[in-house]
């Protein structure tokens, strides 16, 4: 019997692991196992890596990101310190020097 998780994607239950990874033949969908393994009410955050994201983490930008309604820039590289975890499409709430408050999405940053 099949005890891996299903895809959260397309809800495959032929999902299989691959080191710390989950990972859906049907959909190409891959998903930390610590996504799944998650046993409590809160939601995980993982960064482009994997890793998991708290509120206080640095991160760093691994894209080019536009900043909309300017002609602003977030570099790849920046660093982004004392992040706060938020619900919703942009799940993290920062402060970058030199643009000022943003949201960010946790696919576009990686753990320092």
């Amino acid at each position: 019997m099949n005890t891996l998780p299903k895809c959260p994607q397309c809800n495959s239950e032929f999902t299989y692991e691959d080191g710390a990874m989950f990972i859906c033949p049907e959909c190409a969908h891959e998903w930390p196992r610590v996504v799944a393994e998650s046993t409590d009410d809160r939601r995980v955050v993982c960064d482009a890596n994997g890793n998991v994201l708290m509120d206080g983490d640095t991160v760093a930008v691994v894209k080019d990101l536009k900043v909309k309604g300017s002609s602003l820039v977030v570099k790849v590289g920046t660093k982004v310190k004392n992040i706060r975890l938020v619900e919703g499409d942009h799940d993290i709430d920062c402060k970058i020097d030199g643009i000022g408050a943003m949201q960010l999405k946790s696919e576009f940053v990686k753990k320092v």
